[in-house]
């Protein structure tokens, strides 16, 4: 490995608006001190970099945008590292390449030999198992389940029985302004042992967290607010 390559930095952003205090210290550092980043959205990392120091001179800074032209950043990405710069990529908010997009530039790194550090931040999965009391040693994490019908119920039938089967906590997410459409789906296909976790808003002060059976949430259903969540079932 050359000595001469840059590293690629994986920087973590509050889940919650402001909520810097779930970062670790050495992202301020890392944000302060790098000039080149791929981003999901510019104007919000440029918000998100002003929040971390006033003083960083963003016009300074060199942005791509992760989700525009996938092959030509893959090439950007080795041709800053080959050229010995630290690189960041940041998320809109959580862990960048988890359930975020980051993972194919972490592999154009990986390609050439360039170091790439994970900086500990908050990841909405992670902290949604731990809160759930489902089982966190084994668990799969899905993304967003179909929208139409019939392979919405079928997929949602599918992952309760491959968690029945194997003891595995099932993981998604959804849409905000769908969660009530998602609770209202899981209460319909779901057996009533199955134990159901909604959380809501994480690391926020609104931060909402809940595991019950699928039959007490039926007893008693919540209108959930259009904020972002996870939604994890165990059979």
């Amino acid at each position: 490995m050359s000595n001469s390559l840059g590293q690629l930095i994986m920087i973590p952003v509050p889940l919650a608006p402001n909520a810097l205090h779930t970062l670790s210290p050495a992202i301020s550092q890392y944000c302060k001190s790098t000039q080149y980043f791929f981003v999901e959205n510019i104007r919000e990392a440029r918000r998100f970099l002003k929040l971390i120091d006033k003083a960083i001179d963003i016009d300074a800074l060199h942005f791509s945008e992760i989700n525009k032209n996938a092959s030509q950043n893959t090439t950007l990405c080795q041709e800053w590292l080959l050229a010995g710069h630290t690189v960041a990529v940041l998320s809109d908010a959580g862990c960048p390449g988890i359930a975020d997009p980051g993972a194919t530039l972490a592999a154009a790194a990986q390609a050439i030999g360039a170091p790439v550090v994970p900086l500990t931040g908050p990841s909405s999965i992670l902290l949604a198992l731990m809160a759930s009391g489902l089982n966190g040693q084994r668990f799969a994490f899905h993304g967003y389940l179909p929208l139409k019908e019939p392979d919405r119920s079928k997929k949602i039938k599918a992952l309760e029985a491959q968690s029945l089967a194997e003891g595995q906590s099932q993981i998604f997410i959804e849409t905000p302004y769908r969660n009530n459409a998602i609770l209202a789906d899981l209460l319909r296909h779901c057996k009533a042992s199955t134990r159901l976790c909604i959380a809501i808003h994480i690391t926020a002060p609104d931060e909402h967290i809940r595991t019950q059976t699928i039959a007490a949430w039926k007893t008693a259903t919540p209108s959930l607010p259009k904020q972002p969540a996870i939604f994890i079932i165990l059979a």
